[in-house]
């Protein structure tokens, strides 16, 4: 599967071998992400291959997490020992659509309001005005 940040200047290659993913909950993956949550996927550290080298930056003294400093995209995370996994953040893949979440990380920091959201309104980008009348007075449609 391949992925990379929203610029394009950093990809990556990562040979995955399940659709599992889980959510982070912990405070320092709202955090890096600025999100309720953090998705990741994990990958053996020899199955990623890095086609454009991320920046690095060390998000706590256990802890340092792939990023890229020309559109500032989170990619990852990683234990600085080495220990583990890779994870790689579900939304930088090229098709996360494959992957379900398996478990939550991070438990003691969960916003519940935010898990089940079925109910809620949806609106789509390009039935939205103010989004799809700013793409089309550039000439563009809207991304998916």
């Amino acid at each position: 599967m391949t992925g990379g940040c929203q610029c394009g200047r950093v990809r990556y290659e990562a040979d995955i071998e399940q659709d599992d993913a889980y959510f982070c909950h912990c405070r320092m993956c709202q955090k890096a992400t600025g999100g309720f949550a953090a998705a990741f996927v994990q990958v053996e550290y020899g199955r990623l291959n890095w086609l454009g080298e991320p920046d690095w930056y060390e998000s706590s003294p256990i802890a340092k997490r792939p990023f890229c400093s020309a559109c500032g995209t989170p990619l990852g995370f990683q234990f600085k020992d080495g220990g583990g996994k890779a994870d790689l953040t579900l939304g930088s893949f090229d098709d996360p659509s494959g992957f379900k979440p398996v478990i939550h990380a991070g438990a003691e920091s969960i916003h519940e309001a935010f898990l089940d959201t079925r109910e809620l309104p949806r609106m789509y980008s390009a039935t939205t005005e103010s989004v799809a009348k700013r793409w089309n007075a550039i000439g563009r449609e809207v991304p998916e």
